[in-house]
């Protein structure tokens, strides 16, 4: 099958992109396009107007602003991938981006294209919301900003204002020693669509007691989410295995699983309860080897 007819523009300003969008409601952003060609060729996606925002100056780019790491909407996630900044500013971000997708992939694809395409199995939007980042967005009407929990309301599906571009990913940055993360997910191939996806960040005081943390889900839910009890449970714990069952168990039990023809909803709620536990885990020893 083959995408459906539709018209292409490449603007030269972020102004014109706006305009572009707000004279048509079936119009598309297309930016790295390894999210919305597929759909595009398998009909699930019909837009009649493809604005190609690839060649627009200052949607590229990391910054470190302190507190949070910034990405523009059009930096490839490969370069994240091999960035020293997001490797020692955000390392929950550097777990999970090998998982995402295959290298071509990652070459072409975008940090923003990956939010604004709200998958639930991406492993970046997943991050976003573990980390509790933000998206800014600029349309014909103005400028704002999204917090990550609240911008994703279902799979495909985005808070964004109609006619919205992504331009700017926020990543806040966690201070100070004893921090560790960890990744894992659950798919049929490596780089498959993850069935379940989960992230964990912690830190640790150099009594091994947990300061602050925070477990995200995604691939199993409509939208990536945040475990804010669970999250919570485990401050002031020393992570052990009772602790880390006991925190997760009540609140992963009331997520709103989905079951599709590739995996139940028991399944996936068997498999988040164990993969988030392995994560906060893995999480807890590389903290306390940060203290060695």
């Amino acid at each position: 099958m083959k995408a459906a007819a539709f018209d292409y523009i490449r603007p030269k300003s972020l102004g014109e992109a706006t305009h572009l969008l707000a004279a048509n409601e079936d119009a598309r952003v297309i930016a790295g396009g390894q999210t919305l060609v597929p759909m595009m060729a398998m009909r699930l996606a019909r837009p009649t107007l493809l604005v190609d925002i690839a060649h627009i100056d200052g949607l590229s780019g990391i910054a470190d602003c302190g507190s949070f790491v910034t990405f523009g909407a059009m930096t490839r996630q490969a370069q994240a991938e091999k960035s020293a900044l997001v490797r020692t500013r955000l390392p929950l971000l550097a777990a999970a981006l090998p998982w995402v997708g295959h290298t071509p992939t990652r070459n072409r694809g975008t940090i923003g294209g990956s939010v604004a395409n709200a998958d639930p199995a991406a492993e970046i939007p997943l991050v976003l919301v573990t980390l509790e980042g933000s998206i800014c967005w600029t349309s014909v009407s103005g400028q704002g900003e999204i917090a990550a929990v609240e911008l994703f309301s279902g799979p495909m599906s985005t808070e964004m204002p109609a006619g919205a571009i992504l331009t700017e990913v926020r990543f806040p940055v966690w201070e100070g020693p004893g921090i560790g993360v960890g990744f894992h997910e659950a798919s049929a191939r490596r780089s498959d669509f993850a069935y379940v996806a989960t992230a964990a960040q912690v830190q640790l005081d150099r009594m091994g007691r947990c300061v602050r943390c925070s477990i995200g889900i995604g691939g199993a839910l409509a939208f990536p989410q945040r475990l804010p009890r669970a999250s919570k449970a485990l401050e002031g714990t020393h992570l052990t295995a009772q602790d880390i069952a006991s925190a997760l168990s009540s609140e992963i039990a009331a997520l709103e699983i989905m079951t599709d023809g590739h995996a139940s909803a028991a399944y996936r709620r068997r498999v988040a309860g164990a993969l988030a536990a392995r994560a906060l885990t893995d999480a807890r020893n590389q903290a306390q080897g940060a203290h060695v």
